[in-house]
């Protein structure tokens, strides 16, 4: 489809109050669209079907799915849009949210020297107005200014509207193959990825890794691990070690291993259980969908043994697997009544410095402000 008529289909659709989710995967060109339709609100349980999936940061609390038997799929081969111009800008968010967030900072490294705590990621929003917001002008922003990023819109009439970016991979199955990444520390960007990183930015992502490793072990084998690498995200830059395996035979099925993973020490901390317990006790607002998850899940892709199409006889024995790429829901934002929501947060270590964590959610911010 046109980019043209793909946008003017999304308009339409989000005009009807009828849910849809439009979005790219890292890397790519073509941006896919999942039109629900109806306005009923599905959920799944043990993520067995096959549709778009979005959950919330709480792995008790209800996942959302847009079931591809009751929608249709378009997509546009390739978007053009026009990039910013890369502005650290220097956004500043009230006294007020500084001196809640300090105090929350303050009374992690607290339990994290009275307890067996090692981490935890604590996060805030912080609000905009949302005066002449234009839904599709700012996602093609996003589209445009995050390349390597899953980038998406998202809406249902009786959940809300997000949009985000994220540079986080939760979890990619094809088949029988699994992978995933660590993800931690978090840098502006300044023209090179050639960039030093401190002791707490590298034990932070070291913990990541080898507590994805370790939740895996019931369920996978073969696992492999990359070297460290910065990578780059919009105008920031992260750690990130690729992680790599294959499913067990008789594994315990996909719910099982999104539970083992999700929620990240990336998004949470460790060990994940008290963790989790801190930051709903001492955060002082709900996540909801931030931090959460959301993808594909089942979809279907055909795959050929020969690369050659002229070759009819070996494209008979083409196969179809299952496809399952889901992403972590960070970078992101959520369209309110009278303002919008910008989620941030940081990783807390015993060697976490509570100003320097504070300037690291002012440059997360600024980057999505940037946007809007």
């Amino acid at each position: 489809m046109h980019q043209d008529n793909f946008f003017e289909c999304l308009n339409a659709q989000f005009q009807d109050a009828l849910p849809f989710v439009a979005y790219r995967k890292p890397n790519e060109s073509r941006v896919n669209a999942v039109f629900q339709n109806e306005d009923r609100l599905y959920e799944t349980t043990d993520l067995s079907e096959s549709g778009f999936v979005f959950s919330p940061f709480d792995d008790t609390s209800k996942m959302i799915l847009m079931p591809l038997k009751h929608s249709e799929l378009e997509f546009c081969d390739a978007f053009e849009g026009e990039g910013l111009m890369s502005a650290n800008s220097e956004l500043k968010s009230t006294s007020e949210q500084k001196a809640e967030y300090m105090g929350a900072i303050e009374k992690a490294l607290l339990a994290i020297d009275e307890t067996d705590l090692k981490k935890v990621v604590l996060s805030r929003p912080d609000y905009v107005s949302n005066e002449n917001f234009q839904v599709f002008e700012v996602f093609k922003r996003l589209l445009s200014n995050y390349k390597t990023a899953f980038v998406y819109c998202w809406y249902h009439p009786k959940i809300g509207l997000w949009l985000g970016a994220t540079p986080e991979t939760l979890l990619t199955i094809e088949g029988q193959r699994m992978s995933t990444m660590a993800l931690a520390g978090t840098q502006l960007y300044k023209g090179s990825t050639d960039v030093s990183w401190g002791t707490k930015e590298q034990e932070e992502q070291q913990f990541v890794t080898d507590y994805i490793v370790s939740n895996l072990e019931a369920e996978v084998e073969h696992v492999s691990a990359s070297e460290r690498r910065t990578v780059r995200a919009g105008g920031l830059l992260h750690l990130q070690t690729q992680i790599s395996a294959r499913l067990r035979k008789g594994h315990s099925g996909l719910l099982e291993i999104v539970r083992a993973l999700h929620p990240t020490p990336a998004v949470c901390g460790l060990p994940k259980v008290e963790a989790k317990a801190f930051i709903l006790e001492h955060e002082g607002y709900n996540r909801e969908f931030y931090s959460g998850f959301m993808g594909e899940l089942h979809f279907k892709k055909r795959q050929t043994r020969n690369t050659n199409r002229r070759n009819v006889e070996n494209n008979v024995y083409a196969t179809v697997k299952s496809v399952t790429n889901l992403y972590v829901n960070l970078r992101c934002m959520q369209v309110l009544a009278n303002k919008v929501a910008l989620y941030v947060g940081g990783g807390i270590t015993k060697d976490s410095n509570p100003e320097a964590e504070w300037e690291e959610t002012v440059s997360k911010t600024s980057t999505m402000k940037n946007i809007l």
